[in-house]
Order: structure tokens, then sequence, then C-alpha cells
């Protein structure tokens, strides 16, 4: 058992959070004294770990990195983000930040010294360079990127001197600012040498380090191993928990959960993904249910399926957000925090968080599933002795359960603190779009 294992996260785009200047003009603005003030908010819901970034000093988004030993400039100073970081161990929270590893900035130093110095330069195969051609930005050659973005010009991650570089970056963020883990941005995209150097050389400094990958199609498994990372973006469930309650399948969501963690044939069966049902970049939940009401479901099945749950900043407030073609600010918001008022989905939400911590069965117990419909779905997470059975109703109408486990004789609430009966049955009612977690004895 490790921390990640039972962890619940919140994730913050800090950029976005803080109201920071598009363009970094590169004058200190220290914002460590607010970020402080969310984590005393986030502990008080029962959250216990944050991933927060991109950090780094950078040109504009974030994911532009300029500097990966500096604190971007609109965000404060490496002194402030070390103190940060230890206001977070001392609230009980892990710090994960986003290594943005695959790109950089046009302005990093390595991609500088190849505009100014073309093949002599000591750093052509820091990237991916063709000096047969010239690139769409006017220089005398052209590179690899990411998605096509000329700004984002892709590091070489096979190659030694760039992983070197790496690990020396991760080397001071680990010894200067005491991080607990790592959120690799375009984990698909980073040679797998360079993820087993990394794995290797993080747990050699930190035995419970963890090592999270941005992931989005195809099989996982193909990076997360003993030997890569730990975990990845769960993409597959975060969709199905927003369209298997839109298109009333349930179907959807526990295929999924079969497909990835049947103790027989599951893919990812023995490791713990990273679940949630939104971020930075995809739309908010509130924004992608048809029917709102199915808010409370989701979050119910976010923190009680198998998996690490995570809450993106401001959607415990139910805030909406929807990407446009040109940007994604609408997902990225300034939030004063002083304004935001707690509502039934904030207090939903600290009690799915704080049941989490308080019953290990929601982390490792056993996952089965009791009873499946197109609108009703149960299942039961068990560890020794306890056992905890999760219903859910996505139907506008009220739904009835007649679930049989043998040898339980109480069915108490463990959101409503009431009782179910129980005979050969345990019997159940939920109304319309709601859900429970019900703890059997």
């Amino acid at each position: 058992m490790t921390w990640y294992q039972e962890a619940v996260f919140y994730h913050i785009y800090p950029l976005g959070l803080l109201g920071a200047p598009k363009v970094n003009d590169f004058i200190i603005n220290d914002q460590m004294p607010t970020l402080k003030k969310w984590i005393d908010h986030i502990s008080s819901l029962g959250f216990d770990a944050l991933y927060i970034g991109p950090l780094f000093s950078s040109k504009t988004h974030g994911y532009d990195t300029i500097d990966y030993k500096k604190i971007d400039e609109r965000l404060g100073t490496n002194d402030g983000f070390k103190e940060f970081v230890a206001y977070c161990h001392d609230h009980h929270v892990k710090v994960v930040v986003d290594g943005v590893f695959n790109h950089t900035s046009r302005d990093f130093y390595a991609f500088k010294d190849i505009i100014e110095h073309k093949w002599d330069s000591p750093y052509a195969d820091f990237y991916q360079v063709d000096f047969a051609r010239s690139s769409p930005l006017g220089d005398p050659f052209d590179y690899a990127t990411w998605s096509g973005y000329h700004e984002l010009p892709k590091l070489n991650t096979d190659n030694t001197k760039v992983q070197d570089m790496l690990l020396d970056a991760v080397n001071y963020w680990i010894d200067y600012f005491d991080i607990d883990g790592i959120r690799l941005d375009c984990a698909d995209c980073l040679s797998f040498d360079f993820i087993k150097r990394l794995k290797a050389f993080t747990k050699m400094k930190k035995a419970d380090f963890w090592l999270m990958g941005e992931l989005i199609h195809g099989d996982y498994s193909r990076w997360i191993s003993d030997d890569m990372l730990d975990s990845s973006t769960n993409y597959e469930l975060h969709k199905g928990l927003f369209s298997g309650h839109n298109d009333h399948n349930y179907f959807e969501i526990a295929h999924t959960i079969r497909r990835q963690f049947d103790p027989m044939w599951g893919l990812y069966k023995g490791f713990y993904l990273y679940n949630f049902v939104d971020n930075h970049d995809v739309d908010r939940l509130i924004s992608k249910l048809v029917n709102k009401a199915n808010v409370k479901n989701v979050y119910v099945l976010l923190f009680t399926l198998l998996g690490i749950p995570s809450v993106y900043y401001g959607s415990e407030h139910n805030i909406e957000g929807q990407r446009t073609p040109y940007n994604d600010d609408a997902l990225r918001p300034y939030i004063d925090l002083d304004t935001m008022k707690a509502n039934e989905i904030t207090d939903l939400i600290a009690k799915l968080a704080h049941l989490k911590k308080d019953h290990h069965s929601l982390s490792y117990g056993e996952y089965k599933e009791v009873y499946l419909t197109n609108r009703q779905y149960a299942y039961t997470r068990t560890l020794d002795d306890e056992m905890i059975l999760v219903v859910t109703n996505n139907d506008e109408d009220d739904a009835y359960f007649d679930i049989k486990i043998d040898g339980i004789k109480k069915a108490h609430s463990l959101l409503d603190d009431k009782d179910y009966a129980v005979d050969d049955c345990i019997h159940i009612k939920l109304k319309n779009n709601d859900s429970d977690i019900i703890i059997l004895s």
C-alpha cells in the first residue's frame, strides 16, 4: 500500500486559477500566499494530494517551458514554492507537479542556440532538426513539434544528453522543493528508455515517488508497469462517466471497469489509474451532462470505483466551462476563493473524500458488479470484513433494487444515515437521478 493508492487529488492549473497575464513579462509576482489559502480549502474538504501545474518559467500557457529550474515568474519564486510545498506537507497534502518533457518553448536555451549556430550548435541533436528544410516560422531549418505547433519544438528524449538534462531538473525538484510525484505531459510521446530511467531515478530518490502519465488513447499498459509509469490518466473512464449518464447506458461504465480491471483478464489489473471527470483540457462536468441532476451519481462513481479520484479546481462549486475552437480560457478561469459559496455538490464531495479516507475498502477493496441495467447500476467493494454497496439510478423515475448478498443482516447508508430493509434481499429505493453508498454487515 502506498499513499497514492488511497489519495484523493485536487487539480490546479495555477496560471488560470490565479488570473496570471497571458504572456510572461518576467516580473516576479508572488502568488504563493493565495495558493496557500486553497490548501486550507482543499484540506478542509478532505483532499490529501495536489496535482498542480504547469509551474516552470514559460512564455505563455505554461507548457512552453523556458527554464526547468525556475518557477514561472507570474506565480512567484523558487523559495516561495519551496515554502508552499512545506505548507502542503504540514497540512498532510502530497504535491505532484507537471513534467513537460516532450517539448519546450522556442526560447529554451538549447533551441535558441540552434537558431544562432544551426548545425554547429552543441544542442542540434537535442531536437529532431532537418537542416534541408525551412520552418513555417522562417527558420532555415525545420523540426519535429508537438501536434504540428512550431511554437512547441519537440525534444529528442531518445538522446541520453537530453535525458541527463531532464533528470538533472527532476533531481533539483526533489531535493529543493521536496515534491512527491510528477505528472508527465504527453507521456505517449516520450521515449520508453527515458521513462524507465526516470522511474529508476525517482524511486532511488524517494521510494514512494509517484509517476503518472498523460495518456488519452490506446492501451495504457504499454506505459504502466513496474519499471515505467505507476499510473496514467483514465480518459476511457472519464468519457464513460458522463456519456453513460447522458445516454442512459450504465453498460458502458460497467464494461470499462471489466475491461480495465477484471481480475482474470483486465488490462490494468493491479494498477491504480488516475480518474477524473474534468480537467484543464476538457469541458467541465456540469457543462457535459444533459441532465445536470446526474452530477451526484457521477461523483459517487468517481470516488467509489477502482482508481484514484481527482477533482478539478472550481468543480466542487459546480462551475460551468466549455472550450472553444480558439482557446481553453473557459476551462482555466480565475477564481477568487473568498467569493465561492459551498453548495450541495461541495458538501457531497467533502463527504465522499472523507468516506474514502475512513473506508479502505473504497481504495483497496475487491470490486464486484451485483446489479446492472442501462439505467441502474450496483457493485460492492470488499476488503477483509468490510463490504460497501454502491447503488446508482440515472433514470428520471424512482428505481427499486432487490439485491441478494448472502449473510447480510443490516444495510446502513453512509450518505444519508438511514437503514434499508433486509430479509433474503437488500431492498433499496432510489429517487430519480440519485445514488447511495451503503455499508453492509
